[in-house]
């Protein structure tokens, strides 16, 4: 944003105060902000102070500053920063704002602009000889649909044409702005396509009849949903069944057609092969009930799963423990940061008991205990060897020595 300063001091007035009216409006506006808040009402001061002047001086900001017990500069920088504050003096009949943006300059802004420039003065923030027009280019004023367009006071001119906007720019300069219509000057409607209206065609003022009303009624009773239709056999034959005479169930003709083909022949099961083994082997056990035997089976599977969960559990297939249990008593391995008493006995299972066992892992035994446990690097990222070192030559002393810290 480039910089923005007050106007030169030949144009500033000397004092600004505002009208009674307008003064009963600042008093109500200030009361509505709690104690101590109300500095916040300086934009909406500001701006009031803009409509009745048509621009910010330095004495309106001086004013301004003055009823919220504000410092002059905290009103200037809002003034200077917010480019809604005129901070020149504006055409007295009219200030425009034509609108520069991608759209409007796309459709023709680079012409409206050229008519400010022939009509009021070559450089915006310049009023024509007369005082009475003045103009700025804007950022997006809104009507992206209807460009290009100008703002002028509240209103906005859009769908121009260079020829239509120099009209309303003399009527406004001649002082019949007000006979000017606004919105789009070229006959659409608000922003609707430009070949006419194509949605809410009806009129939403017209009230149904007292007539429409009961035939609106008699098509929904006879739409009804759910209400089925009696429909006349000899009307519509076709869609009269076989009578019952002659009609035979489909359920009984599927049983006869069992009964006929006689009893299912079942397959031997596979369980009960002679001689089979393993997970083939059954075991018949006999509850005592009249309709026969209950079999189990044991399969390979299920000593599959049993290796699995003793591995799981710490200790290899064979029972045996992962590494050899050392002679002495067991160190308390919950010292070391990261094993807490659930961890303790699963080492305790793999065959660890003591810190000199941990302090010499080499890095294939890491990767074992790390595959075994499920660790995923925590031997390693934990630092157990340092702190199993530490503790095995001096205890926690040593430790503390080390890490700086009590262990755990």
């Amino acid at each position: 944003m480039s910089v923005r300063r007050l106007a030169e001091e030949a144009v500033q007035p000397a004092s600004f105060s505002f009208s009674k009216e307008n003064t009963a409006w600042a008093k109500k506006r200030i009361a509505m902000y709690p104690a101590g808040r109300q500095q916040s009402a300086v934009i909406p001061l500001l701006m009031r102070a803009q409509e009745q002047d048509g621009w910010v001086s330095r004495a309106t900001i001086e004013s301004v500053a003055q009823m919220l017990d504000m410092p002059y500069i905290r009103v200037l920088e809002v003034a200077t920063f917010y480019t809604q504050f005129q901070l020149q003096p504006v055409g007295t009949r009219a200030h425009i704002q034509v609108c520069g943006t991608t759209p409007c300059m796309l459709r023709g802004a680079e012409d409206i602009r050229a008519v400010c420039q022939k009509h009021i003065h070559a450089e915006p923030h310049h009023l024509n000889d007369d005082g009475t027009m003045s103009w700025e280019e804007v950022e997006c004023a809104g009507a992206c649909v209807n460009a290009p367009m100008v703002t002028i006071g509240f209103d906005t001119y859009e769908d121009l044409t260079p020829e239509r906007f120099e009209e309303i720019l003399i009527a406004f300069r001649d002082g019949k702005g007000d006979t000017v219509p606004t919105g789009p000057q070229n006959g659409r409607k608000f922003s609707a396509p430009l070949d006419g209206q194509v949605t809410l065609l009806d009129d939403p003022t017209k009230v149904p009849t007292h007539q429409d009303a009961g035939h609106v009624e008699a098509e929904a009773k006879a739409t009804k949903p759910g209400r089925k239709q009696k429909i006349d056999e000899e009307a519509a034959p076709a869609i009269k069944g076989p009578s019952k005479a002659g009609k035979v169930p489909e359920a009984e003709a599927v049983a006869a057609e069992k009964k006929a083909a006689g009893p299912a022949k079942r397959k031997p099961s596979q369980a009960g092969r002679a001689g089979a083994t393993g997970a083939e082997s059954p075991t018949i056990e006999k509850t005592g009930s009249e309709t026969g035997q209950k079999t189990k089976t044991t399969s390979r599977a299920a000593g599959k799963k049993q290796e699995a969960v003793a591995t799981s559990a710490g200790t290899r297939p064979d029972s045996a423990p992962l590494f050899e249990r050392p002679a002495g008593a067991a160190d308390d391995l919950k010292l070391i940061s990261g094993v807490g008493p659930v961890l303790e006995r699963k080492l305790h299972d793999l065959g660890i008991t003591q810190y000199a066992q941990v302090a010499a892992f080499t890095d294939a035994q890491i990767e074992q205990v790390d595959a075994v446990l499920n660790f995923k690097g925590r031997v390693a990222r934990d630092n157990w060897k340092g702190q199993a070192k530490a503790l095995a030559d001096g205890g926690v002393d040593e430790y503390v020595r080390v890490f700086g810290k009590k262990p755990r």
